[in-house]
């Protein structure tokens, strides 16, 4: 029986490449030969977005088996998860009603442990390797679930000079996490977006470096090959193998693996 980890990508500031690292973080560790089962739990859609086309994904997103009829009492968690068109590449579909998550969790009766209760039979079942989970760039109950329902956390950061806003912020909610899932650990700061032309990306570097928290070596750096994938509804290591970024992300999701073990 395989030892389940369950990895969060999360950062509370939108643009920081987080649902982009979680895609093609997890289709480089399926196409390693891990399990993977993705969970998109943004109401943006993003993650399912990289595998399914458009229509497909709001077709997920409007019927009875996603993560937001989960969260509502209505369906199975494991009878969401879909296929993908990749070997060991499974995912579970978000909804545009997850807009309303923090209402419909809010009258539910230990609400910060919905999402762990409902993941827990597939976790003990030993099916997957990894299940990597896109939360939304938010604070709030429905985030304080997915970190709850968490073994570790990679938190995406953009080198911008708006990258690093809200991290002080980020940090401190992981934390007062902690009082609910003591165990939740940091696993790291990943830099994405990266051009090392600018100042920006040293600047990112210098401030990130004086944190106590690992920061993975392997960075992503600005590509048009991702949008371009991402246009394809594909991760960019299938859609454009020999491209930068896709073998950055490779070798992040090694680093990623190999820190996990």
């Amino acid at each position: 029986m395989k030892n389940t980890t369950v990895i969060c990508f999360t950062n509370n500031k939108g643009g920081s490449g987080k649902s982009t690292t979680c895609a093609n973080v997890g289709y480089a560790l399926a196409l390693s030969g891990k399990k993977v089962l993705l969970i998109d739990g943004d109401m943006q859609l993003n993650l399912s977005l990289s595998f399914f086309d458009e229509e497909e994904v709001l077709e997920m997103a409007r019927g009875p088996k996603n993560l937001f009829r989960v969260m509502q009492g209505t369906a199975d968690l494991k009878e969401c998860i879909r296929d993908t068109r990749y070997e060991n590449l499974r995912l579970i579909p978000s909804s545009t009603l997850m807009s309303g998550i923090e209402l419909q969790l809010l009258p539910k009766i230990s609400r910060e442990f919905l999402l762990r209760r409902a993941l827990l039979p597939i976790k003990a079942s030993g099916e997957y390797d990894y299940i990597l989970v896109d939360a939304p760039p938010t604070l709030g109950t429905w985030v304080t679930n997915i970190l709850v329902a968490s073994d570790k956390v990679i938190i995406p950061v953009e080198a911008s000079p708006w990258g690093l806003f809200g991290l002080a912020n980020m940090f401190e909610f992981i934390g007062e996490i902690r009082g609910l899932a003591p165990e939740l650990e940091v696993l790291g700061i990943t830099v994405t977006k990266v051009s090392e032309r600018k100042n920006y990306f040293k600047q990112t570097m210098e401030t990130l470096s004086e944190m106590d928290t690992y920061i993975f070596k392997n960075y992503v750096r600005v590509d048009v090959n991702v949008e371009k994938a991402q246009d394809e509804s594909r991760p960019v290591i299938d859609f454009s193998p020999r491209s930068r970024s896709a073998q950055e992300f490779t070798e992040l999701a090694k680093e990623i693996d190999e820190k996990c073990r």
